[in-house]
């Protein structure tokens, strides 16, 4: 599979089944993190791979994961982060998106779903996994089976403004 077929079958999944990601699955996932790109290979990013079941009942007192048997917890470094000098923007968030959109594409191409989920509480994150003050929960990864598939690869003719709205190029 090319990188735009393996792109274009990656969708939200919202529904899983009850069969655990196996080890090697999630090892692969993670492999995929660790060599994603940071800024100035900082790698301020500190993943927390949940699959217990009380973990994931922490888990989802701060979300709901739609029953995923996985969440990983992705979190920036705010000590580690670098930041840009000319307007004093910390990049580590924009690290672990990137290494996120990594772990979501390595899991498509497993046969895995997942969804990235940003509507949290990071209070309860905090609190449930005892985060130091350091680390900034960024985002939640549901990763497991899906119930119902994977996306139609073709959805993105209708359900996204063509390409000639989204890119302008530059005047001469």
């Amino acid at each position: 599979m090319n990188f735009i077929e393996l792109a274009k079958k990656r969708c939200s999944v919202r529904k899983y089944t009850d069969q655990p990601v196996e080890a090697e699955k999630l090892e692969k996932i993670l492999e995929a993190a660790h060599v994603a790109p940071t800024a100035a290979n900082r790698q301020p990013v500190h993943l927390i791979a949940v699959q217990s079941k009380e973990g994931l009942s922490g888990v989802g007192r701060a979300a709901n994961i739609y029953n995923a048997p996985l969440a990983i917890i992705v979190c920036a470094d705010r000590d580690k982060a670098w930041v840009r000098p000319y307007d004093s923007k910390q990049v580590g968030d924009i690290d672990a998106s990137i290494l996120t959109d990594h772990m979501m594409l390595q899991a498509t191409e497993l046969g895995l779903g997942s969804v990235w989920i940003c509507y949290f509480k990071p209070d309860v994150l905090r609190e449930e996994f005892h985060l130091p003050a350091n680390l900034e929960p960024v985002n939640i990864l549901a990763v497991g089976y899906p119930e119902n598939g994977m996306g139609d690869p073709d959805r993105f003719d209708t359900q996204r403004i063509p390409v000639s709205q989204l890119v302008s190029y530059e005047k001469l």
